[in-house]
């Protein structure tokens, strides 16, 4: 059986889907070429996928609201293909869950590397424990409902949580003990975007610390390993 990785290129221009497709196939991957977001919906349900490379402008549905089903859905890693100087294009991309982008026209060899670095980081991403039953966690003081995204103190305080905040929450809470370096957390929280944007996530760290911490300034929850990155040091009761 071969062990490869297997990259799904979405594109309605043949003459970037299919020598792009050709290129990573001299290149080890496996690869499976659609022209749309409908083809791509079908090969995603007849073949295990890795990655999807996916351009953002296309007829019909296009590249953003499938990279925001496929982050809905499932946790295959997406790379979009966005027209140079799109800027915008590229935000909203980050925002719905890519994980990276390249701006056309681009070198193969740049998103062959970006590709190869993408799946290195999903592969090196801690397992999930079973899901939730009724998406519930305790810990310290707190409740949190994952079904009403509400998190609610011993009194039965409701305190706000933004999306980002929720995503980081979750992702640490899941592996309380677990050493989970920036990389990792980028992609568990499908904020994932180029290297100058990583201290997002110690920003954010940071907003949540403010929200959960008794002493944020000495945080005893949300530990910091130095040179690794986070560990939630808490017990965690699920369900």
């Amino acid at each position: 059986m071969d062990a490869s990785p297997h990259v799904l290129v979405v594109d309605d221009h043949r003459d970037i889907r299919e020598p792009l497709a050709r290129y990573l196939e001299r290149h080890g991957l496996r690869v499976t070429a659609a022209e749309s977001a409908a083809a791509a919906r079908q090969a995603l349900r007849v073949a295990a996928v890795d990655l999807v490379v996916l351009d953002v402008m296309m007829p019909g549905e296009d590249g953003l609201s499938l990279c925001r089903h496929l982050r809905e859905t499932t946790r295959i890693p997406v790379i979009l293909l966005t027209a140079m100087g799109e800027e915008t294009d590229r935000i909203v991309g980050l925002e719905v869950g890519a994980d990276d982008y390249v701006a056309k026209p681009f070198n193969p060899r740049e998103l062959l590397a970006r590709i190869k670095a993408v799946i290195r980081r999903a592969h090196s991403l801690p397992p999930d424990r079973e899901p939730v039953p009724a998406g519930s966690y305790r810990f310290d003081r707190w409740s949190l409902d994952g079904r009403r995204r509400e998190l609610v103190d011993e009194s039965g305080v409701v305190t706000p949580l933004s999306s980002g905040e929720y995503r980081l929450l979750i992702a640490l809470l899941e592996r309380p003990g677990v050493v989970l370096s920036r990389d990792q957390l980028l992609d568990l929280t499908r904020g994932r975007s180029a290297a100058p944007f990583d201290r997002a996530v110690d920003n954010q760290v940071s907003r949540l610390r403010r929200k959960i911490e008794r002493d944020p300034k000495n945080p005893v929850l949300i530990a910091t390993v130095w040179g690794g990155g986070y560990r939630f040091s808490g017990e965690v009761d699920r369900g």
